[in-house]
């Protein structure tokens, strides 16, 4: 295995787990920025009503996109599986 074959294997590595994490962190970013807008506005600074927001709207963007985030972890494996005999 070259050293460009093996950095190759780690940017794609890199690149299918930001794919597969960037749903949820969006979600929780974009909930946290208006509870905390809400918070500014409001003057109320508990920090149980910014985490249960958050908490609720990452696991419902999990649930929602897990076929589409496993399919895109399954075809990456399929790959790294099938090109094991050309990177030996």
């Amino acid at each position: 295995m070259e050293l460009t074959d093996a950095i190759d294997l780690g940017r794609e590595a890199m690149m299918i787990a930001l794919v597969i994490s960037a749903p949820v962190l969006i979600a929780g970013l974009v909930v946290g920025l208006l509870i905390g807008l809400l918070q500014a506005l409001t003057q109320v600074q508990e920090h149980a009503v910014s985490f249960v927001p958050k908490l609720v709207a990452m696991v419902l963007v999990l649930v929602f996109c897990m076929p589409w985030l496993l399919s895109q972890l399954v075809e990456y494996t399929r790959e790294l599986i099938a090109n094991i005999p050309n990177t030996l």
